[in-house]
């Protein structure tokens, strides 16, 4: 009640049709100032594979209803939407209008379900326009500012009607707790000016349990845990932010831009083969898990690319975002046209130069995004190498980018170099709800030029999208897994259309 710090009782019902004439498990549940009024039920005596409706109730006044369903024993197919970075005062939610009203039987959503910044931060230049101010109008620090700001993104009508309609799976990202988080800490976290990254880190992992549908264990730092579609697919959410990252080194450092020194010890860190991505006992929990299922489908559920995502040096020091005069961008386009040129020279008829722009040593391949896998080379390679050990199908499902991507996930040889170039699985990557990506940084390419940059430099690379927002649809089958993009038009106007974009078969 609106004032008072009470307790209150909810009554719970799970049933078998919309009217509640058949429930099949019910009882009480009390949200308390504890738990910020939120109140989550973990309802047992219910049927594998089925399709439920439930509801709370306080006397006669009942909640909307909401659709779930069970996970089943046995599956010849399986329908999942894949979502990721959903900023409030970016713009409307049409991208999950659009995945409550698909034929996907769950929701996945891999983090960057909120966003920490202040009213007047990262993307907000449309937000008072369309009615989208975050609140509280300060960057989220403390407890109460996550809470107001989880409650702000649920208050809108697409969230509601997705969460009624889809049961999801979750997992965070950086910007539930702060952009950039590793393990100890984040890029938009300043210790001095903003409190301790412990206690920022456990408001913000409370506010996500009491606010998100996720089991809440004794320790909720811990979110990795996989799920069993039968036979067909097991799906292994996994935390690639919190639980184990070692912190992200900067491409600068690598490419010398802070003195030998300081690149000798970024270069070092680089090819650790103890670099943590995931930490050790998460590591070993996945190596397990793939180990012992039996399931056709081995599908990770994480946050950031894998797929290796590498330029060379020659492109990378020309395309400079920070750069934006003409100059610089015919210098960037030069780059990447000799590079492209270079590469498609038989061996035989290229030129001293277009020799030196193909040799590695000379002009060697950096990931562009060191907060992805490709800061974390020897962590990706014992993941690979597990799956490629135990011949598992591996499908990769990430979000984080903005953008849509498809790769294939190669071994790069660091404890086998035969192996090199192995194909392991695949990985398919999400565009975003709401935030925007590539085509925001690199501004002076149009997304055409961005989508033929990038497909045509990066070796793993079969597809991607420069400028759309969407959501990925994943059907699996015994012979086949399936990645549909489908975008919408705009995010300024409810008024919107939705196109399938690409399909993808593995």
């Amino acid at each position: 009640f609106p004032g008072s710090d009470a307790d209150v009782a909810l009554h719970y019902q799970v049933a078998s049709d919309a009217a509640f004439s058949q429930v099949v498990s019910e009882g009480t549940v009390v949200a308390t100032l504890a738990t910020g009024f939120t109140a989550k039920v973990d309802a047992s005596g219910l049927q594998a594979g089925t399709a439920y409706y439930y509801r709370f109730s306080q006397g006669s006044t009942h909640s909307p209803t909401g659709r779930t369903r069970t996970l089943p024993q046995t599956a010849s197919s399986l329908k999942l939407a894949v979502m990721s970075c959903a900023n409030f005062p970016a713009g409307l939610f049409n991208v999950y209008a659009e995945v409550a009203k698909s034929d996907a039987e769950f929701a996945l959503h891999l983090g960057d379900y909120i966003y920490e910044y202040a009213a007047d931060g990262y993307a907000s230049s449309s937000a008072a326009a369309l009615g989208r101010v975050s609140a509280p109008a300060n960057e989220l620090l403390t407890l109460a500012d996550y809470r107001t700001r989880h409650a702000q993104y649920k208050s809108d009508p697409d969230s509601k009607n997705l969460h009624a309609l889809k049961p999801m799976m979750a997992v965070w990202d950086d910007h539930e707790i702060a952009n950039d988080a590793f393990a100890s800490g984040a890029e938009n976290h300043t210790p001095a000016t903003e409190g301790t990254w412990a206690n920022r880190k456990a408001a913000a992992l409370q506010a996500y349990h009491e606010w998100m549908p996720i089991r809440t264990g004794a320790d909720k730092a811990k979110i990795y845990r996989s799920f069993n579609f039968g036979n067909l697919v097991s799906l292994h959410m996994l935390d690639t932010r919190l639980i184990g990252r070692d912190e992200q080194i900067e491409i600068g450092a690598l490419a010398g831009a802070a003195g030998p020194a300081a690149r000798n010890q970024a270069l070092a860190a680089f090819s650790s083969p103890t670099r943590q991505m995931l930490g050790a006992e998460q590591m070993q929990w996945l190596q397990g898990q793939l180990a012992a299922s039996s399931a056709r489908w081995q599908v990770l559920g994480q946050q950031v690319l894998m797929g290796r995502m590498e330029f060379p040096v020659s492109v990378l020091a020309a395309l400079n975002t920070s750069d934006l005069s003409e100059a610089a961008q015919l210098a960037g386009q030069k780059a990447v046209t000799d590079y492209l040129t270079a590469k498609a020279t038989p061996v035989a008829a290229r030129t001293a130069t277009q020799i030196a722009l193909m040799d590695t040593t000379l002009n060697p391949k950096l990931g562009y995004n060191l907060d992805a896998w490709d800061g974390y080379v020897a962590a990706r390679e014992t993941l690979l190498m597990t799956a490629y050990q135990l011949q598992k199908r591996l499908v990769v499902l990430a979000g984080d980018t903005h953008n849509a991507w498809h790769s294939d996930l190669t071994l790069m040889g660091l404890a086998d170099a035969r192996l090199a170039g192995t194909k392991v699985g695949e990985e398919f990557a999400t565009s975003s709800v709401s935030s925007p990506g590539l085509e925001n940084y690199l501004v002076t390419l149009k997304p055409a030029q961005i989508k033929s940059i990038f497909e045509g430099v990066v070796d793993d690379l079969n597809w991607m999208d420069a400028s759309q927002r969407g959501y990925l649809k994943m059907s699996f089958t015994a012979t086949e897994a399936k990645g549909e993009w489908f975008f919408v038009n705009t995010i300024g106007n409810r008024s919107y259309t939705s196109e399938l974009g690409r399909t993808q078969t593995m």
